[in-house]
């Protein structure tokens, strides 16, 4: 039987390999910014481990992510359920911030690299200043 949890585990190493490229971070980089090692942060982009909450929150700080976008990737957190997630001003202004990440990560004709450009480029322009 396959492990439920593998496609996860791929979709947050591609998200963080995307991030960091993102970030203009080779992984050498990202290890001495974290503390965790090469082999391992590999491990992590390649899907072969699952991260801890506390790597994960080391990631966050590191790629400049908000902790509660990794928590999503890595499934242990709803987007939408977060209390203090940004909403539209007025419900019939538009959609909810999760739901144009949610419309971003459904389009087929994009590559894994291209939405979690789009979803950072998204997220960097929504963020208070």
């Amino acid at each position: 039987m396959p492990d439920p949890w593998a496609a996860q585990r791929d979709a947050l190493g591609a998200y963080i390999r995307s991030q960091r490229k993102l970030a203009n971070l080779s992984l050498r980089q990202l290890a001495e910014l974290t503390s965790l090692s090469n082999p391992y942060l590999s491990q992590i982009e390649r899907g072969l481990h699952q991260p801890s909450v506390r790597v994960l929150k080391l990631l966050s700080g590191a790629l400049n992510v908000s902790a509660e976008t990794l928590l999503a990737e890595a499934g242990l957190l709803d987007p939408g359920s977060s209390a203090d997630a940004p909403q539209a001003a007025d419900p019939g202004s538009g959609p909810t911030l999760p739901d144009v990440e949610a419309a971003i990560g459904a389009e087929q004709r994009l590559s894994d690299d291209q939405k979690a450009a789009l979803i950072a480029v998204y997220q960097s322009m929504i963020r208070p200043a």
